[in-house]
């Protein structure tokens, strides 16, 4: 393996300009309104409860983090926070040790209602104890704290630009104050359609601020699914970014009645409509909106009431709005941010992962406003190869991937690793087994440090990380889809553990974490503080349906009763639909997936996935596999070769160079997924055919062998509908794209039936 800066990602680095500009505020008299918004002198919470009734965690148990030192500033932040004046009027502190508020009404502990509050999962001590707070809240505790540090950094003809945080925090204002303008009305939808960037951050916030659910639209979906999204939380106003997104709600804007006016934030308008208006247009609406009536607004906002809507995917149906409350969401971001070493104002995170996923949204916009980090946004094309280049630019202390980042960067790695000369290579290998012995070690806490490992550290470890941009990343994390302990033991090997999140959107995101002191292989943590985790049914190894309690657990379904009712038990357990069980030192692991299970002819109930990672861990050119065989008489897998993504991310006829190196290391001339297709390719025939005899040796029982196997002539992608936005594997839509194949595999034994 090579372990030269330059060539473990193709994009060069252009280096963080040291003069980046600020965007100008936009006014200077909002921090004096701060004044205005004052708490509740009580907690009463859902209308009955006193603070009293609650009790609270004594110091001794959980101490509260309390605010560091502020680091020195920068020159350039200096000069560029002298424009604020040196006395201004500062807010009722808002911390969560002396900040009150109050909370609607409320009986039931979910509701399908945009407009009904609901009863907090709140317990007598510990972090569930904590009072709830709204995400204006826990805004102004940032804002007044460290409202000069860089929160937003963003790319404008080349150079970053910053927002510091009461920048930012001045422009969701301005955001909110033009909701009200174009006619927002309480609880109806702002639909944000675009990819990550600061207007997608103020459009949400400056929403949520204004009354509005706030609802991501992924950018992948079509003109009909975004109407769904948009008819079903009774959207006021869509955000989009640019005019190819404008061209998808033009197509159904008239299906809309709701739908008041349009934004887009990026580009030039390329025809004026009534009622679209460029981002500058939008932040000018509301300038004649007064503080008094925003800030009434504000006021009104109660922790246990819905604030923002997460739209599933739809893999299995049509997709459904979780309604997020905004205690889901300030108490999730102060709980996680708990559990990593962080140092208030001086963590940078990169967002690349689309913010109408919950994963991404918690991690860049809750839990890093949580803890005042920056966060440095990337280009549109960044799981297209420019990621890179960004992380490089960043240098996040915190970093989340999904699983084919991950493998992204371990097949390019490994790609280079095979050109590299036989000392390099020697030196390599040498080095990622002590970097494997070393975190093994450290992973059950015995921290022994092998003989050599410093060498390795300063040979191999520190480059790769410092040609990756991750050379200041405290915690690496993964989740949102499973990952192969392959993937997972490589990075380990280069003294970069993968840390797995679990959760789901239902659960605001995370409830299981792991962290560096606290990890085990190929689990996905311990549940979070404050969170219960129980297992439905059990069988005789512990495998049970993973449920969940804790105030990260959504409210309900919007408009969706009976969903709801399937998803929350009567006793408010939420059952995730994932098999798991939890070890001796309470890690849980998962199994499987209730939905995903393959039940057989014969009644065996099988879990793809362990099959489908066996299988892609001993043949490496497999890119994805998904094996068959629900109701029928035998296993049988569909296959992917690893191929080159175009520039759209959809993949082309042409091989990947690992899978080039692997046909002339076996003699073949192939270059092209078809050319291996048309002439069944004895090498790679025989290399999957090899592997599929390996993964049977190890099964259990003979219906958990697989006997067909078939190569498909396209990669899955997100483009073709087979992958979800966060790269997982969306098996109905596999089926029927595929349904001509599967019947073919199956022929002989339907015949015979």
């Amino acid at each position: 393996m090579s372990v030269q800066e330059d060539s473990v990602l193709s994009n060069g680095v252009a280096g963080v300009e040291g003069d980046a500009e600020s965007i100008p505020s936009q006014t200077e008299q909002t921090m004096s309104d701060l004044t205005d918004l004052k708490t509740h002198s009580t907690v009463i919470l859902n209308g009955e409860a006193t603070r009293a009734d609650l009790g609270t965690a004594s110091s001794e148990e959980e101490p509260e983090p309390q605010a560091p030192v502020k680091p020195p500033r920068s020159p350039e932040l200096q000069e560029r926070t002298e424009a604020f004046p040196p006395e201004e009027p500062r807010a009722v502190p808002l911390s969560q040790s002396t900040g009150v508020t109050t909370l609607a009404p409320a009986d039931r502990l979910w509701s399908t209602r945009r407009d009904e509050p609901v009863r907090l999962r709140m317990e007598g001590s510990g972090r569930a104890s904590e009072t709830p707070i709204t995400v204006h809240q826990m805004f102004l505790e940032t804002v007044e704290h460290y409202g000069d540090y860089s929160a937003l950094m963003s790319k404008e003809e080349g150079q970053w630009v910053t927002l510091t945080w009461r920048q930012y925090y001045e422009q969701c204002r301005a955001a909110a104050k033009s909701f009200l303008k174009l006619g927002l009305e309480r609880y109806h939808g702002v639909g944000i359609l675009g990819f990550n960037s600061p207007e997608w951050f103020i459009s949400n916030i400056g929403c949520i601020l204004a009354g509005g659910l706030a609802a991501g639209i992924y950018t992948t979906n079509s003109p009909e699914a975004c109407h769904y999204v948009a008819a079903n939380c009774e959207a006021n106003v869509l955000v989009v970014e640019n005019q190819k997104q404008l061209d998808k709600i033009l197509q159904v804007k008239d299906q809309l009645p709701h739908l008041k006016a349009i934004v887009q934030y990026k580009g030039e308008l390329q025809e004026k409509l009534p009622n679209l208006y460029t981002w500058a247009e939008f932040l000018k609406l509301g300038e004649d909106v007064s503080n008094e009536q925003l800030n009434a607004v504000i006021d009104s906002l109660r922790a246990n009431e819905c604030c923002s809507l997460i739209y599933t995917s739809g893999t299995t149906g049509t997709p459904k709005g979780v309604m997020l409350s905004h205690d889901n969401l300030t108490w999730t971001a102060h709980t996680a941010s708990t559990l990593v070493d962080f140092t208030y104002g001086v963590e940078v995170l990169v967002s690349y992962l689309p913010l109408s996923h919950v994963a991404a949204q918690m991690m860049d916009m809750w839990i890093t406003m949580a803890f005042a980090g920056t966060i440095y946004f990337a280009d549109p094309d960044a799981l297209k190869g420019s990621l890179g280049t960004t992380l490089k630019e960043a240098r996040p202390t915190y970093f989340m991937g999904v699983p084919r980042v991950w493998e992204k960067m371990q097949e390019k790695m490994r790609a280079i690793g095979a050109k590299a000369s036989p000392l390099r290579k020697r030196v390599a290998d040498w080095a990622k087994s002590i970097g494997l012995q070393y975190n093994h070690s450290v992973m059950i806490g015995e921290e022994a440090v092998p003989w050599g490992f410093m060498l390795a550290n300063n040979l191999v470890f520190k480059k790769v990380r410092g040609a990756l941009g991750l050379d200041r990343c405290k915690i690496c994390f993964t989740g949102a889809a499973p990952i192969t302990k392959d993937t997972l033991e490589y990075f380990m090997s280069l003294n970069m553990p993968l840390m797995e999140l679990y959760g789901m959107s239902e659960s605001s995101g995370p409830h299981t974490v792991s962290i560096n002191s606290r990890y085990r292989l190929t689990s996905c943590g311990k549940v979070m503080p404050g969170c219960q985790t129980k297992f439905e049914n059990p069988d005789a190894d512990g495998n049970g349906e993973i449920c969940f309690w804790g105030r990260n657990v959504f409210m309900g379904y919007l408009n969706m009763a009976d969903k709801t009712t399937e998803a929350l038990d009567e006793s408010g357990w939420l059952h995730s639909g994932d098999l798991g069980k939890n070890d001796q030192y309470d890690f849980l692991y998962i199994t499987g997936r209730i939905k995903e299970l393959i039940i057989t002819a014969g009644g065996e109930n099988i879990p793809p996935v362990p099959i489908e990672d066996a299988l892609k861990a001993e043949v490496p050119i497999i890119s994805n596999a998904m094996l068959l065989g629900d109701k029928l008489k035998f296993l049988s897998m569909m296959l992917t070769l690893k191929c080159v993504m175009d520039d759209n991310g959809d993949p082309t006829d042409e091989l990947s160079p690992e899978v080039l190196d692997f046909c002339q290391e076996h003699g073949a001339t192939a270059t092209k997924v078809s050319e291996i297709l048309a002439n069944k390719e004895p090498a790679v025939y025989k290399a999957i055919q090899e592997g599929v005899e390996r993964i049977n040796a190890k099964a259990t029982s003979n219906a958990m062998r697989v006997q067909k196997w078939v190569i498909l002539e396209r990669d899955f992608s997100i483009g073709g509908g087979e992958l979800g936005p966060t790269m997982k594997l969306r098996r109905p839509i596999v089926v029927k794209n595929y349904q001509e194949k599967i019947e073919e595999l199956y022929a002989v034994a339907s015949d015979r039936a």
